[in-house]
């Protein structure tokens, strides 16, 4: 057997499944396990591009360490398009409206490369004070500032190519991107160190040459992505002449989307605000946290991909006028994700002193790490509840739903209770605030969509043939984004 047949043996394409009848875990599956692939390759890509930064020098090192959150910030900022975007695309699909979802990804794909423009500009101008609000010192600042910049003006390329993503996603082909990815990280790990240290022809550009890299490997990805959609060959279809902005549809776009950029903003402010708490303790405290919030991020990937794969199955399956097939997908991933990470939690609590092994020879920290896994690792399971319900209220267009469970838990719960805690006790204080956020959301989660919120869920609107207008018929409906 051939590796492509190998491949074709794993990974299914959209045609080989349909998400809207029959069993339920297979098309889960097989929506999920190319989204994992593709976070996976996201990961390594961020740990070999710290790999390479470390070898250039300290302050490189420390200056990434506060770019990364910056990025991750600004990508939030944007998400929300894509991930409404996505939701559209799977609704009209499954109600077998294949037009309207041409539509929806055209404007998407336009409005998305509009906001990347103006929030680059922004960005550009006020990097270097947000850097300095973060903290950064006077030798770190003027590299980060030099990366951040770079990223900035590449903006239009970093969320094009998670629009695409997630697009494709919602029209339920999850391995096209994945090849993607997998292409553009490729690029991008090939490129890092001839940028930084200006091997071969290329000149020493230090960070700033793997923000190029970043860039300059989005902007191939997205070249291809677009040439993929407007083919038409493989997933959703764009056309240029339904890409000109029509304000109506912005509206909608916007009023599914800005609720889930709060969700996105809102996980990773409250990773900076915990790292404010955490850092009242010792660099070796830091240190265990950090150790231990990179290895929540690789335990969590299946929860994530779960998740998106209920976004599209719930999308398609409301659009197609079942929804209470919607609903039994999301509660077969709810248990599925407890299982499965309720056995992982086991592992990390068994295994915990080797894993924080892995990465330091600092017994101190080592004995800190320990501690962290071990406190959190029995609320593992719950944290795959609260993503795959949190999934089918964004594939209904309940994207404010979503939102408001997580701030909720983070922002009500988890640093008031960190805060608290530190302060009684001490740094275990902020260990036990990961794992009652953890079961508390997931019980809020749980709780709100027992509620029946899912029911009659469709942003669609009317189905209008796209052209001309055509947003003047795609009015949000009044369960889009209120709960």
């Amino acid at each position: 057997m051939s590796l492509g047949d190998r491949l074709s043996s794993v990974f299914k394409g959209r045609e080989e499944f349909d998400l809207t009848d029959g069993d339920i875990a297979r098309p889960l599956f097989y929506l999920s396990l190319p989204i994992i692939v593709t976070n996976l390759l996201q990961t390594a890509y961020n740990l070999i591009d710290t790999f390479w930064l470390g070898q250039y020098s300290t302050d490189a090192l420390a200056a990434i360490s506060f770019a990364f959150p910056m990025v991750f910030l600004l990508i939030s900022v944007g998400m929300g398009l894509s991930v409404a975007g996505s939701v559209l695309v799977a609704q009209h699909i499954g109600a077998g409206e294949e037009a309207e979802a041409e539509y929806a990804a055209s404007q998407t794909v336009a409005l998305s490369l509009l906001g990347a423009l103006i929030l680059g500009v922004v960005g550009y101008v006020f990097v270097e004070d947000l850097l300095g609000l973060l903290g950064a010192s006077s030798d770190v600042l003027p590299l980060a500032t030099d990366y951040m910049q770079v990223i900035s003006l590449g903006m239009a390329f970093m969320f094009g190519f998670f629009v695409f993503i997630a697009l494709m996603r919602g029209y339920g082909d999850t391995i096209t991107p994945m090849l993607v990815m997998f292409g553009s990280v490729l690029l991008n790990v090939v490129l890092d160190p001839f940028l930084i240290f200006g091997w071969g022809p290329f000149p020493e550009l230090g960070i700033q040459g793997a923000a190029i890299a970043t860039v300059f490997s989005r902007a191939l990805a997205l070249v291809v992505g677009l040439a993929i959609m407007f083919g038409g060959a493989r997933g959703v279809r764009i056309r240029l002449r339904e890409m000109r902005p029509d304000l109506s549809f912005a509206k909608k776009l916007v009023g599914i989307g800005f609720p889930a950029s709060l969700e996105g903003m809102g996980r990773a402010l409250s990773i900076n605000l915990l790292l404010v708490i955490v850092a009242f303790f010792p660099d070796t405290v830091v240190a265990a946290y950090g150790i231990g919030t990179r290895v929540f991020s690789v335990i969590f990937l299946p929860a994530i991909a779960v998740a998106r794969g209920v976004e599209t199955m719930t999308g398609q399956n409301v659009g197609a006028g079942k929804p209470e097939r919607a609903k039994a997908a999301a509660d077969f991933a709810a248990r599925t994700m407890f299982v499965v990470l309720g056995v992982l939690g086991v592992v990390a609590w068994l295994g915990a002193r080797p894993i924080v092994d892995v990465f330091t020879t600092d017994p101190e920290v080592v004995d800190i790490g320990v501690t962290f896994l071990r406190y959190v690792a029995p609320s593992f399971g719950f944290i795959g509840v609260m993503r795959a319900y949190n999934g089918s209220f964004r594939g209904t267009g309940k994207t404010l739903t979503a939102a408001a469970i997580v701030l909720v838990t983070y922002a009500l719960v988890r640093l008031p209770i960190a805060y608290g805690l530190a302060e009684a006790i001490d740094y275990r204080g902020i260990w036990i605030a990961f794992a009652v956020s953890n079961v508390f959301g997931a019980a809020l989660a749980y709780g709100w969509y027992r509620r029946g919120t899912w029911r009659d869920a469709d942003v669609r609107g009317t189905g209008a043939a796209p052209g001309p207008g055509v947003g003047d018929d795609l009015e949000v409906g009044e369960a889009s984004t209120d709960d």
